[in-house]
């Protein structure tokens, strides 16, 4: 999927457009850029800002939009009214999601919107987001309301929907011994807290705007996007790094087995015909850690990839304790073998498992007309049934179902890359 981030140049790499690419990449985004303005600044401190011209805005926002599809857009520093109504101009009907990320002055002090262009970001800006992400001082400047408490934010959000907004979401609301983002969506409002940090940084606003960015664009839901954002930039805070001399800059990087499993799924989604494959249930793709105790500690997609016509679509993010079916099997096969910390889930038909057979790959099966009544893991029940006298780990488990109970197949490895070499092998 591509993002196009609309922002500001930093030099240090924690925060505008360099930060917005990282984020992009992490979530398997391509990332494009249309710089509003040059900084000078870094860890410890802002010198100067220089907006570019609305022309040479203007030409770079067409040459993106000429040439590549764009799912998700992203505005980060706009500092003046010819930027905002230059911006405005080219994006403001385009039919893709749109986060507004409302960036008023660094974290080193430095002003990023001019004072004289606050009602115009208002009027031109706000309307045109699909979300808007406004720290408590951003929100105080653009409703003119000074924020003491939650029933002040409520009202100050309030008054930016009344302005156009149609989902706002205030971040990093201080509560003591947490932090919570307050979302105000169309059809609901809720609060997302997280344990605080007491480390300040460079970079977090924009990792979590430019995060939501990206989860859109892979087809998430804005619901999915926020968790997944709120996540992200929370990991991105914890992991933060002193390179300077000042403050520390965010790491905005999945972990390693995330980007593993990552790509192994889309590796998974790209195989020709392997929407044949799916099950009516979908299908998930896990990685484990070493030793796991319990399904929290598998990562797997909190969604599905799920068969759509004649491709499939991976729907959600990935997250530990995102599965629990597969994620089960594969923590009942590394009790025996540890060495097993990958499955994926797929349809059962005799052809396939005749091919797996065929390939040389060991396989074996269990009957789930023979599960206990009252058992509370079906999926446990049947993998400690199949491997009961193993000496040797399967490559391949699989039933025939029962009453209500889908028939299917399971494919363990080593690691993702080692499901995707047997995956390959039966297609």
């Amino acid at each position: 999927m591509n993002v196009l981030t609309i922002a500001g140049s930093d030099p240090s790499s924690g925060a505008g457009i360099q930060s917005d690419i990282r984020t992009f990449s992490a979530f398997g985004c391509h990332g494009f850029t249309a710089i509003t303005a040059i900084t000078g600044q870094n860890t410890s401190k802002f010198s100067r800002i220089e907006a570019v011209s609305p022309k040479m805005l203007a030409s770079q926002i067409d040459s993106v939009l000429s040439d590549f599809q764009i799912h998700a857009i992203k505005t980060g520093v706009l500092l003046n009214s010819s930027i905002i109504k230059t911006v405005y101009k080219k994006i403001a009907k385009l039919p893709v999601p749109i986060i507004v990320d409302p960036v008023i002055k660094s974290t080193t002090g430095g002003r990023l919107l001019e004072k004289s262009a606050i009602g115009d970001f208002g009027q031109y800006m706000i309307p045109i987001s699909t979300v808007i992400t406004p720290n408590i001082y951003e929100l105080e400047t653009l409703s003119g309301k000074k924020i003491k408490n939650k029933t002040d934010i409520t009202l100050a959000v309030d008054k930016l929907i009344t302005s156009g907004a149609k989902n706002v979401i205030v971040t990093g609301f201080d509560q003591g011994n947490k932090i919570s983002d307050m979302v105000y969506l169309k059809n609901k409002r809720f609060t997302i807290s997280g344990r605080k940090i007491t480390l300040q940084n460079h970079g977090s606003g924009c990792n979590y705007s430019a995060a939501l960015a990206a989860s859109l664009a892979n087809g998430n839901t804005i619901s999915e996007s926020i968790k997944t954002a709120k996540k992200f930039a929370y990991e991105s805070i914890k992991n933060s790094q002193k390179l300077g001399l000042g403050l520390p800059i965010t790491k905005n990087r999945l972990a390693k087995n995330e980007i593993i499993l990552k790509n192994a799924i889309e590796e998974f989604a790209a195989e020709n015909k392997i929407w044949k494959h799916i099950p009516q249930c979908q299908t998930n793709f896990v990685y484990s850690k070493p030793k796991p105790k319990t399904t929290k500690d598998i990562l797997g997609l909190d969604g599905r990839i799920v068969q759509a016509g004649n491709k499939v679509i991976v729907a959600g993010e990935i997250s530990h304790g995102g599965s629990k079916h597969v994620a089960s099997a594969v923590l009942e096969m590394n009790k025996k073998f540890p060495s097993i910390r990958s499955g994926v889930n797929i349809k059962y038909d005799e052809k396939t498992i005749a091919k797996i057979k065929k390939k040389g790959l060991k396989v074996s099966y269990y009957n789930r007309r023979q599960e206990p009544k009252g058992n509370d893991s079906s999926v446990s029940w049947g993998i400690k049934t199949a491997i009961r006298n193993a000496k040797s780990p399967y490559d391949a488990i699989f039933h025939k179902g029962d009453f209500g109970k889908e028939p299917m197949i399971i494919l363990f490895g080593t690691d993702p890359q080692d499901v995707m070499r047997k995956i390959s092998l039966i297609l």
